[in-house]
């Protein structure tokens, strides 16, 4: 008679739980505020107390904090997600926190200066001639015209050349069409271009076509051309490849010609994506300094012709009010700063502007 076999009971490891624990919602917040604290505290006895140390260390400590505290309760898995969750936040907040500190810094400094007369006047430095004193005089009309004159020649020029060179690589030239690698070649480089290399490229042009006449505003916008260009390019580029290719091909299917369909249907379908990255060319140059310094020059003196002498920028007048005040510094320095803010204020409009242009032209979901 045949026996039977005794099953013999085996352990096995039960497996791990997403579950198995949580943290109460308010462990977070204060471990945070513990790591603040005892950080500020071993600054401060050290003798020294720095925020960007203080900040920084106390986010180490809280992760390393947290992540014991997540481990012992809620398991491994839950522990890393905590740490991962946290380092990215910390990212985030690095890469969000030089910008909101330069528009704190530009906005508190430039409203002391802002009015309506530093707008719609011209100003500029001026000879006293009771006190013998160098006088600033508050306002910023000239910089603001030779600023929108300047980067809209620019544009004017740059937006063109890019928007049909972006159409020729993609529409038409071939993979290996030894103009079309010609030109991305060219475009890699110019991409890489110093600001200044740009500027004395104009300078040196017009030098050699006017002689030594050769400041304008017109000189600066050829500058500002050099770095635009290869932007929009780029960026035409991109949003055409993005075009379905099925919508080419309906429309060839049609019987449409080739160039009817890139106006009608690729450049419309790709016009959002377009005039995102002439906005971003546009804001790449309006802040430039150094090619409009060498191309166009500065002046107190209000003009508005780009092809006869110097003009002044923005950039180019809070530069040269900060480095070369006059005797009355505080005032050369708030002039430097309402130019600085009144740059940024430009640069969101155009956002805005383009923003809505694009949300026009966007292709309407049917």
């Amino acid at each position: 008679m045949t026996e039977l076999s005794t099953p013999v009971a085996t352990t096995s490891t039960p497996p791990l739980s997403l579950t198995s624990g949580q943290l109460p919602r308010f462990i977070e917040p204060i471990v945070l505020a513990v790591s603040l604290a005892v950080i500020a505290a071993l600054q401060l006895v050290l003798g020294g107390f720095n925020v960007a140390t203080w900040l920084i260390f106390s986010a180490l400590v809280y992760l390393l904090a947290i992540g014991v505290f997540s481990a012992i309760v809620e398991g491994r898995r839950k522990s890393t997600d905590r740490v991962v969750r946290g380092l990215v936040t910390a990212a985030f907040v690095l890469a969000v926190a030089p910008l909101i500190s330069t528009l704190w810094t530009v906005v508190s400094k430039g409203m002391g200066v802002m009015s309506w007369d530093f707008v719609t006047k011209v100003g500029g430095t001026t000879f006293d001639p009771d006190t013998l004193a160098v006088v600033s005089t508050p306002g910023a009309l000239q910089a603001i015209v030779g600023t929108l004159i300047i980067t809209g020649i620019a544009a004017l020029i740059s937006v063109p050349i890019g928007i049909l060179a972006a159409v020729y690589l993609v529409e038409y030239a071939q993979p290996n069409n030894p103009l079309r690698r010609a030109i991305t070649f060219l475009v890699d480089v110019m991409t890489g271009i110093p600001s200044i290399v740009a500027g004395l490229f104009a300078f040196s042009l017009f030098a050699l076509i006017v002689g030594p006449k050769a400041f304008s505003g017109f000189s600066a916008s050829i500058a500002l051309c050099v770095l635009m260009i290869p932007i929009v390019i780029r960026s035409t580029e991109e949003m055409l490849r993005l075009v379905p290719a099925d919508l080419r091909e309906a429309s060839f299917a049609l019987g449409v010609p080739r160039s009817t369909t890139i106006i009608k249907v690729v450049l419309r379908t790709a016009a959002s994506g377009i005039i995102t990255g002439v906005v971003l060319a546009v804001a790449r140059v309006i802040g430039e300094t150094a090619p409009i310094f060498i191309a166009a020059s500065f002046t107190d003196n209000f003009n508005s012709d780009p092809f006869n002498g110097p003009m002044q920028t923005l950039p180019v007048m809070a530069y040269t009010a900060y480095s070369f005040p006059g005797q009355d510094i505080d005032a050369s320095q708030a002039q430097a700063w309402g130019a600085a803010l009144l740059l940024v204020i430009l640069v969101v409009i155009f956002n805005l502007i383009a923003r809505i242009v694009a949300k026009v032209f966007a292709p309407k979901a049917r």
